[in-house]
């Protein structure tokens, strides 16, 4: 099963070919277009992509002891999920997302933050690897954290293991200040 899986090689190895095809060729393109700052693992049942710790020692506001989450790709009955949480929280990355998707002239099957498709012929790759590359991880933080201050939920680093993780994440959440300050 692969939300039993606890690598990568391990949740490819348990999917179908066909499945195996679509999920690769999703997971090639992001990891073309992924800046370096995000680490790959298995995160909530599937291959995910995430900003790590020593990177955003705050975590997922949801749950703090999870990385913060960035993508991710799950085969389930019948269809392939790719979950872009970038797209998700970002208004104007939402945006560009579905108008490139459109113009390609492919359906788009897409909820809030997760897109299915059947078979890989349903999903414009360059698309997606547009839209990961659009979002380096400290743009990434810098919106998410904007997103959550406007929610009423302002975050802050969490105690961070390591001095050099705390003073990044310091850094962002300022920068983020000013720019909110400016806009606002």
């Amino acid at each position: 099963m692969p939300d039993k899986a606890t690598t990568v090689k391990e949740y490819l190895a348990t999917l179908s070919p066909d499945e195996r095809a679509s999920v690769e060729a999703v997971r090639k393109t992001i990891l073309d277009n992924l800046d370096k700052e995000y680490s790959e693992g298995i995160q909530y049942g599937m291959i995910g992509y995430c900003v790590p710790h020593s990177v955003y020692p705050a975590g997922y506001h949801c749950d703090p002891r999870q990385p913060l989450p960035f993508a991710g790709i799950a085969a389930r009955k019948g269809y392939v999920s790719l979950y872009l949480n970038c797209v998700y929280g970002n208004e104007g990355e939402r945006e560009k997302f579905v108008e490139d998707w459109k113009k390609t002239g492919k359906k788009l099957d897409m909820g809030k933050s997760c897109i299915r498709f059947k078979k890989l012929d349903d999903i414009p790759l360059e698309v997606v690897g547009r839209a990961v590359k659009r979002l380096p991880a400290k743009k990434y933080i810098a919106d998410y954290e904007a997103a959550l201050a406007a929610m009423g939920k302002p975050r802050g680093p969490a105690k961070a293991d390591k001095p050099a993780a705390k003073k990044a994440a310091t850094k962002v959440v300022k920068k983020t200040a000013k720019k909110a300050a400016k806009k606002g």
